[in-house]
């Protein structure tokens, strides 16, 4: 639910700030030597841009996090530019660009300080999501398709759809072994993928797209799709279904939950686009290889206790992950199976089965 009042929060902090800065003399006489004064201007900016980056996460949910802090900082910077060079006209005080670095800075601790919850906790507005969560024909089964990551051929995709035209689709992230969304880092199988959702779409079906670990930055990319989304939080309206990727589930793993937060940073999205892009093809190649090893603990057992809490936290739905590249059922709770040779599951009459139990008639042929 929207909590509109926590906009009202930096608006104060903003009118104190510029209230403060047209005074010749702080109230009370307060005056404040170096480095303190320093310390006051990033403290206040620390809090401007924490009360910001809290506001805009529980009231819009469509801007990934990367976006959102290059943005809150641009905007910051700025504000903080203009109150020096107010502070400059009011007499007896003058601007000091000192103080601008130091605004800088608190907003970067602010910042940090609101992503906290992304490595510590699983609130479910950590998540962002851009199109529609509910579909024309909920009754039409919905085939799942986590963990394909393809490397050349798009195996079992277009077999899946010959046989099942009436479908529609839902993809739970790690659909290549990396995919960058910077341009010039799609190949021939992004391209290729983006056709067969585009043929898709255009026969009428319904195609969303939830991101995973191995996915960056696709957001660019979230018109190709009915829905696309990151995080925790995904579902489909009326229909008791929900799911996230699963590389959020163990809250316990934080480590992995610090890589995920830098590596999809808005430094590291200004790094990548900057870079030459061969430099950057060759950054997500040593990135591929680092994916193999990475968090290698984590992924040699089921994290079962944790899996069954994220499950709780949707007492009335069918939730589904992937990334564990196993089969596992607890209680409501399944995490899929590899889907690496076409080994598609699908979402049909309430129930997550199989897709190769599922009989083609049962899928009609969609609409004209």
């Amino acid at each position: 639910m929207p909590r509109t009042w926590l906009w009202a929060v930096p608006v104060v902090i903003a009118g104190a700030i510029v209230w403060l800065g047209g005074l010749a003399v702080l109230p009370l006489g307060i005056g404040l030597p170096h480095p303190l004064d320093y310390a006051a201007h990033a403290a206040g900016f620390a809090l401007f841009a924490l009360s910001l980056e809290l506001a805009w996460r529980e009231n819009r949910h469509g801007t990934p996090i990367y976006r959102r802090h290059l943005i809150l900082f641009g905007l910051l910077a700025l504000f903080g530019a203009a109150d020096e060079i107010h502070q400059a006209f009011v007499p007896g005080r003058g601007g000091d660009p000192v103080d601008w670095l130091a605004d800088l800075a608190g907003t970067v601790l602010g910042l940090a300080a609101g992503s906290l919850p992304v490595v510590l906790t699983r609130l479910s507005g950590m998540g962002w999501q851009r199109g529609t969560a509910r579909r024309s024909d909920p009754a039409a089964p919905l085939i799942l398709v986590a963990d394909p990551h393809w490397s050349g051929e798009l195996t079992g995709l277009l077999e899946a759809r010959a046989a099942h035209p009436g479908a529609d689709w839902l993809f739970l992230g790690d659909v290549f072994d990396v995919w960058v969304g910077l341009p010039g880092m799609d190949g021939p199988q992004e391209k290729a993928f983006l056709a067969w959702v585009e043929a898709t779409r255009r026969e009428g079906r319904w195609v969303g797209l939830w991101l995973g670990n191995r996915e960056y930055f696709l957001d660019s990319l979230s018109r190709r799709f009915d829905l696309m989304g990151e995080g925790t939080g995904g579902q489909l309206a009326g229909e008791g279904l929900a799911w996230e990727h699963g590389d959020l589930v163990n809250v316990a793993d934080w480590r992995y939950r610090l890589w995920n937060l830098v590596s999809r940073s808005g430094p590291v999205w200004l790094m990548a686009r900057l870079l030459p892009r061969a430099c950057a093809k060759a950054l997500a190649g040593r990135l591929q290889r680092a994916l193999h090893t990475t968090n290698r603990n984590y992924k040699l057992a089921f994290p079962r206790e944790a899996f069954r809490a994220a499950a709780a936290e949707h007492p009335s739905e069918t939730f589904i992950t992937g990334h564990f590249h196993t089969y596992e059922v607890e209680s409501n709770g399944v995490a899929l199976p590899w889907a690496h040779e076409g080994d598609f599951m699908a979402w049909h009459h309430g129930r997550v089965k199989p897709l190769s139990q599922i009989e083609s008639r049962h899928f009609g042929a969609g609409p004209a």
